[in-house]
């Protein structure tokens, strides 16, 4: 089972950037597909980004496309979350999962992260 933990997280002003990353354990990274997610005080775990294996195929949730992207760098275990024009509404803990098999519309994952406290101010 490969373990994961996000780091990165911290205070920002809206419109500023932040790149997250999750660094994962074991030799098998390069073959999980990866996501992040994210969850508001008092509001369900959101989808927000997914990447497959080599990095070719990558599905964001509307609410973010255009202003996050999704990489990962299989030679180091990691997968990144570059959030740029950050807006309020992004305050959240994020954390980042693994699965084995790619499947944008799925959000069963098999490992999660502990996740990391990102939040905007206005």
């Amino acid at each position: 089972q490969v373990q994961l933990v996000e780091s990165g997280g911290g205070l920002v002003q809206a419109g500023g950037s932040l790149r997250l990353s999750c660094a994962a354990s074991g030799r098998t990274f390069s073959s999980y597909a990866m996501g992040w997610f994210r969850q508001a005080p008092g509001q369900q775990r959101e989808f927000v980004a997914t990447i497959n294996r080599d990095g070719g195929s990558t599905v964001y949730s509307d609410s973010v496309k255009g202003r996050f992207t999704i990489s990962r760098d299989n030679a180091k275990s990691t997968v990144y979350l570059q959030m740029n024009n950050l807006k309020p509404e992004d305050t959240a803990v994020y954390y980042c999962a693994a699965r084995r098999i790619y499947a944008p519309t799925s959000r069963v994952y098999d490992a999660w992260g502990q996740g990391t406290q990102v939040t905007v101010s206005s």
